[in-house]
């Protein structure tokens, strides 16, 4: 089974989302949820009897993490709001994904999170917006790109209202992406398999 852990700081609605998609099939598993601080979002955990941790946020909070997680497959970063740097990033450099609220490279770097992003993205009267699933690495949202999801924006009032249209695409882009890892995964080790087997 794939095994993922995700990590948040908030309600942990994608959370949800993520943990609903599943108990769909066998194609992967959230086996351990972590929080940077105490949150809504480990209910979501607790109720589903998944194991749980909270790391409060420290100069060591990226080697604590590494330390849980070096073993998984994949980490998803789920509303997480913490910087992750260090060693976790080489160890398990194409193992963690991050779903950016803006259509990178553009509006994205420090800084851009939130409202944040939607208003710079306003302000640059571009007609289409959307969201990027990417792997994380040194650079902040500098990762190589998995997928995008875009939306027409021509119509938005601000900030708030594109926010509110991106947000309705986020969490489907999140499933997809890990659908697609996982599934690329598990083709992997079939042909690997198959691989052995006419080799013996």
């Amino acid at each position: 089974m794939f095994k993922i852990a995700v990590l948040i700081s908030g309600t942990g609605t994608t959370l949800s989302s993520i943990l609903e998609d599943a108990e769909k099939d066998d194609l992967y598993e959230v086996a351990l949820v972590i929080a940077d601080r105490s949150c809504k979002g480990l209910a979501h955990a607790k109720e589903r009897g998944i194991p749980y941790l909270v790391m409060e946020r420290s100069s060591s909070l990226s080697d604590d993490i590494l330390g849980r997680v070096r073993d998984f497959d994949l980490v998803v970063l789920a509303g997480f709001l913490s910087i992750l740097e260090g060693k976790i990033l080489k160890e398990m450099e194409n193992r963690i994904i991050n779903l950016h609220p803006s259509l990178l490279p553009k509006f994205g770097g420090r800084g851009m999170y939130g409202l944040n992003v939607h208003k710079a993205v306003y302000e640059s009267g571009m007609p289409i917006s959307g969201c990027t699933v990417h792997y994380v690495n040194e650079i902040i949202d500098g990762g190589a790109y998995i997928l995008k999801r875009i939306i027409g924006i021509k119509k938005a009032e601000g900030p708030q209202d594109i926010m509110h249209q991106v947000s309705l695409i986020e969490k489907g882009a999140l499933i997809d992406a890990i659908r697609l890892i996982a599934k690329e995964e598990k083709t992997n080790e079939s042909t690997d398999q198959c691989l052995r087997q006419n080799r013996a």
